[in-house]
């Protein structure tokens, strides 16, 4: 398909097709060369302004495919002066003709690059309005509530009724609640969309790669008994109920006089460095012992960590680890693997949440998280009413950057640089 977008659209349908399609029909006819022989034949749609995906007159050009034919087709619409489109130009001049609005137009993007069924899903519900719509609820609110506080700055001479301040106090009380419910749907969309790192880690020979090939489903990793057969980080992406994660199998940890499994253990220890959550992976008949518990201590403090028992198929005491302390599975049969993907997902922040959840990118959470920085400042300098205005108007202002308001013009080339062509 050829889409052309902008002024005299009429021309160039007149030149390929010979007549100016019906609106909104699509209309069978042969695509002609500047010598009026056929080209190819295929069907064409004309979308007049302001009834189309970018606002302008649009025209589609539906062949039969093939690069040969192609080639031919779109050689034949830029002789007639139009020209390549950017990456992502389609979707920014739908933008910039209020189409769409920044959050709506970025989730075009996460649309076409969602990995899951349930990432898919939410990137719509972005792109159908309901994360802008929220947006717009709380910045409506904020409104309401700075032109409350502006006119009692205003008109100091007059006294403040006492049911102003009940008021400003319940639009601000409920303001930060809908943005705490906002920001926490915008985490689990942020989920969604990246994913979380796991990193599974522990002395060689404990079932480090055999865990990676049973939650992974394939045999994506060497499995043996001889010590430090992994020598390099192994990635994998696996999907848990809809959530993607990318399972990093490292090298074992022990003392070694080889020097390029001391390498791989280093690069291990850098891998833990950037994880979203540590599986520590433990011989279930041997426990934790004391130098696994010096290999724990120095994990990151602010990074969740859960101790897996595996190899819980040669147990003869079929005595669970306490779940508080640890989970114990069997990478061999499968026994506890179930349990252990539901406390990962609980462990990286995921709730299971059928809907609600939007797409939500890293600039949105920065977005939010500043505004509720603003709002929780404002709180408590209600008997300061200048500076209290100050921080509703950055806390909008912090908002308004999520849909656009008050982008600047090198953010919006960011963002739609990062499109496909045609897009």
């Amino acid at each position: 398909m050829v889409r052309i977008s902008g002024k005299g659209i009429a021309a160039i349908a007149v030149a390929v097709l010979g007549q100016l399609p019906a609106p909104r029909h699509a209309t069978l006819g042969n695509f002609l060369d500047e010598n009026d022989q056929v080209i190819d034949q295929g069907i064409a749609l004309y979308f007049p302004a302001p009834h189309s995906y970018t606002g302008e007159d649009v025209l589609e050009l539906q062949g039969h495919g093939g690069s040969a034919v192609l080639h031919l087709l779109l050689q034949r619409c830029l002789s007639l002066g139009i020209r390549l489109a950017e990456p992502g130009e389609f979707t920014q001049r739908a933008f910039l003709n209020d189409k769409l609005d920044l959050a709506q137009a970025e989730s075009v993007a996460d649309l076409i690059d969602a990995t899951t069924s349930e990432a898919a899903r939410s990137a719509m519900r972005s792109l159908q309005g309901e994360f802008s719509a929220a947006i717009h609820v709380l910045v409506d609110q904020l409104v309401r509530l700075r032109m409350l506080v502006e006119a009692m700055l205003d008109f100091p001479e007059e006294d403040i009724d006492v049911a102003d301040t009940r008021l400003r106090d319940s639009i601000l009380q409920n303001v930060q609640t809908k943005l705490q419910q906002t920001l926490e749907h915008a985490k689990q969309g942020s989920l969604l969309r990246e994913g979380a790192h796991i990193a599974l880690v522990g002395r060689p020979n404990v079932g480090k790669s055999s865990l990676l090939n049973r939650l992974s489903g394939e045999e994506v990793a060497l499995v043996s008994d001889v010590p430090g057969t992994t020598r390099d980080v192994i990635r994998q992406a696996i999907q848990i109920r809809g959530v993607p994660l990318h399972i990093m199998d490292t090298a074992g940890l022990r003392v070694s006089q080889d020097e390029v499994e001391n390498l791989g253990m280093a690069r291990t220890h850098q891998t833990v460095q950037r994880a979203d959550l540590i599986l520590m992976l433990l011989d279930a008949a041997s426990g934790c012992s004391a130098e696994e518990l010096e290999i724990i201590s120095g994990f990151p403090a602010d990074i969740p960590r859960l101790l897996v028992y595996n190899k819980a198929d040669l147990l003869h005491d079929k005595t669970a680890v306490p779940g508080d302390e640890g989970i114990c599975i069997s990478a061999k049969t499968g026994a506890g693997i179930e349990a252990l993907r539901d406390r990962m997902l609980k462990l990286i922040g995921w709730r299971n949440q059928e809907s609600g959840t939007f797409i939500a990118r890293e600039r949105h959470l920065h977005a939010l998280n500043l505004a509720q920085s603003h709002l929780t400042l404002a709180s408590v300098l209600l008997t300061q009413p200048e500076l209290f205005a100050e921080e509703l108007r950055l806390t909008q202002q912090a908002l308004n950057s999520i849909t656009g308001k008050f982008s600047a013009d090198d953010l919006l080339g960011e963002i739609f640089s990062r499109f496909c062509i045609g897009k």
